[in-house]
């Protein structure tokens, strides 16, 4: 049993970090950055956008360096 939720946990991490944790948490950062302007009455429509922007280009980045 346990090994099971072991391998269940290891499945879900997996899908929702996988090859570069970085992203993950920009992700993160970026929906609590959202969530935190919206209650302050800021307009949020830009954000998401913008992180996806930036954490692609320094993904990408990274990954062109190694190769």
């Amino acid at each position: 049993m346990i090994a099971k939720l072991r391998m269940f946990g290891l499945f879900w991490y997996d899908f929702l970090v996988g090859d570069d944790w970085r992203v993950a948490l920009g992700v993160v950062v970026a929906l609590g950055l959202t969530f935190g302007m919206s209650t302050a009455g800021v307009p949020t429509w830009w954000v998401l956008p913008v992180a996806l922007v930036v954490l692609l280009t320094l993904s990408l980045r990274r990954a062109t360096r190694r190769h």
